[in-house]
């Protein structure tokens, strides 16, 4: 239990950061992303305290994640540790993924460029703590 949390903590961390490089990538190729954010009516503003737990969620679902490797892990399919980790990363993609980007963007009203950024960065998120996982919690 105690390498799953951390291993988990190590996923969350490497999500943050990558999750946080894929937004600013997407900022520089789309600017209109950053406008989007700045909608007060959608977003909540970076002043206010609630918006740190946009930084504690990457490693929430990082412990989640590390938790569910362990009841998984026998079924990912693959040879090595990045097969294995992109078979995770699609199959957590595919499970919450899609489904919880096609509901947000039916129910808010953000462009499909920045439902794309946030699928983007899911799927490579998910391929990156699978790697984690398939490396250091067999």
């Amino acid at each position: 239990m105690k390498n799953k949390i951390i291993y988990g903590l190590l996923a969350g961390l490497a999500m943050l950061i990558v999750g946080l490089a894929i937004s600013q990538v997407f900022s520089r190729i789309f600017p209109g992303i950053n406008a989007e954010y700045a909608n007060a009516a959608i977003f909540r503003p970076w002043t206010d305290p609630l918006m740190q737990l946009y930084f504690l969620y990457p490693f929430i679902l990082g412990i989640i994640l590390a938790f569910f490797w362990g009841m998984v892990n026998g079924m990912i399919k693959g040879n090595n540790i990045w097969l294995k980790g992109i078979n995770f990363g699609l199959g957590y993609f595919v499970l919450a993924g899609i489904p919880g980007m096609l509901i947000s963007y039916a129910t808010f009203q953000v462009s499909l460029i920045l439902i794309i950024s946030w699928l983007v960065s899911g799927l490579i998120n998910g391929i990156v703590a699978g790697w984690i996982f398939a490396r250091w919690l067999r």
